[in-house]
């Protein structure tokens, strides 16, 4: 694994975190207790910060960066990703916000200022655009989203059944 240090920035890691070998996290990073980044994944915090809440997955191939601070947005766009999170393969997220208990499909690409609500699942090759809010317990497909339907029951109780899968498979790779 690559921890990388940037100017004066270190990535902080909550307890029993597992990083594959294969990713990259560099700067100002924050990962919660619990947390997984599987292989060839890069979560770059050098130019504003990113933080991860507790029990999420980041899983292979994904891409995790930030806006840095502008004339324009003098705050620029910061990476804040909620607890009990499920990012799936080859996820972009670009300067937005995932709130808790949500599953990112796999391809799919948030960008800056867009805002995930609580209990949203974004379906595969989906593309959130700028500035886009998705109103919770809904599913959400298409480039650009759409709104697509209310989750069920099962599909909201599946977020916590990811994220605690995500914690006892990483568990096992902590422990080879």
């Amino acid at each position: 694994m690559s921890i990388r240090n940037f100017q004066s920035h270190q990535p902080q890691l909550g307890k029993n975190v597992f990083i594959d070998e294969t990713a990259v996290i560099i700067g100002q990073v924050q990962l919660g207790d619990d947390c997984s980044v599987w292989p060839l994944t890069a979560i770059r915090g050098d130019v504003n910060h990113i933080t991860i809440g507790h029990r999420t997955n980041v899983q292979d191939g994904t891409v995790c960066h930030v806006t840095s601070p502008s004339k324009s947005d003098p705050q620029g766009n910061p990476l804040i990703i909620g607890n009990d999170v499920t990012i799936g393969h080859r996820v972009v997220l670009h300067g937005c916000t995932i709130e808790d208990e949500c599953l990112l499909g796999m391809n799919s690409v948030v960008l800056d200022q867009a805002v995930v609500k609580k209990q949203v699942l974004v379906g595969a090759n989906s593309l959130v655009p700028p500035g886009k809010v998705l109103e919770s317990g809904y599913l959400y497909l298409g480039s650009p989203v759409k709104q697509i339907r209310k989750l069920t029951d099962d599909e909201i109780t599946f977020f916590k059944h990811s994220a605690a899968h995500y914690v006892k498979l990483k568990n096992k790779y902590l422990e080879t």
